[in-house]
């Protein structure tokens, strides 16, 4: 499969933070789920993507260009929705489409203005004034209107309401329709994810802990539970946020470790959510047991 986005030991470090060696890949006509904590790199490995922040080592390419030194060229098939609109917000959509078409060779209005009927935007009012979700559909409608490639999302869906998050999901969905298409999101929603991924990537303390098929994920996974003393010898060592109750116990353990363990000790599949918590519970028990203050 051709790779539409590809990050080679990404490393960046400013202040008490650091992206250490993050590579993963997306592939052609799929949709990548971006997730981890608040803090994890996200941002910044967007940001890096995007050439708005200058990374101290590694290599990124979109669509086999160099995002340093082809950065006007992958531009322009590129699209962007952040968590906050970054037009002006003075404008209506109309003033907002005659200053931005200048900028994009392939801009196409009829498609703009299509998508804007479609997303059932107002033409004639502030875009200032529209709701988040309005503001989401207002930035896709400029990328979809310039043939972008690739859309990058960076937290769209925070603060919707379900509905808005619905419509936005159905969008992307019809957009990776064509296989020579890429969405990378970005999301603490993990239902999202799970929804509407083919692929995920986990970002934890700056490090990828998965990058993959979100159903090698999925299936690879899930929550133990039971009694301490039902657990055998040398199990306890492979589980990943043991966190012990008065009655029971609750950890993260790998489907291939699950077998030869006793009928009184159950187990569930792990969702998206579960793994970030059992991996940070994982993180402040090794912070904790190398005497650091958590």
């Amino acid at each position: 499969m051709e790779n539409i986005l590809e990050i080679k030991n990404l490393n960046k470090s400013y202040g008490d933070f650091a992206l250490k060696d993050v590579s993963f890949s997306l592939p052609k006509g799929y949709i990548m789920g971006f997730v981890g904590e608040n803090g994890s790199g996200k941002t910044t490995t967007i940001r890096s993507i995007l050439n708005m922040a200058k990374f101290d080592s590694g290599e990124i390419r979109v669509f086999g260009l160099d995002s340093v030194t082809d950065t006007i060229a992958i531009k322009e098939r590129l699209g962007v929705v952040f968590d906050s609109l970054y037009l002006a917000e003075h404008l209506n959509v109309k003033q907002i489409e005659r200053q931005i078409k200048p900028f994009y060779k392939d801009w196409q209005t009829e498609e703009f203005f299509r998508s804007i009927e479609e997303f059932d935007l107002p033409t004639d009012k502030k875009v200032g004034d529209f709701s988040k979700g309005m503001k989401m559909k207002l930035m896709i409608a400029v990328a979809l209107s310039h043939k972008a490639e690739l859309i990058i999302l960076d937290e769209p869906t925070s603060g919707l309401d379900p509905v808005a998050r619905d419509e936005l999901l159905d969008i992307l969905a019809e957009y990776i329709e064509d296989e020579n298409r890429g969405v990378l999101f970005s999301t603490h929603i993990t239902a999202d994810v799970e929804r509407i991924a083919d692929y995920v990537t986990i970002l934890h303390s700056g490090k990828v802990w998965f990058t993959g098929e979100l159903n090698t994920l999925s299936e690879g996974y899930a929550v133990l539970k039971g009694a301490e003393e039902d657990l055998p010898a040398g199990i306890k060592d492979k589980l990943i946020g043991f966190h012990a109750y008065r009655n029971g116990f609750e950890a993260l353990i790998k489907t291939d470790d699950l077998a030869g363990l006793p009928d009184s000790l159950e187990y569930e599949k792990a969702s998206i959510d579960e793994i970030l918590v059992y991996i940070a519970k994982e993180d402040k028990h090794e912070r904790h047991s190398k005497g650091h203050v958590v």
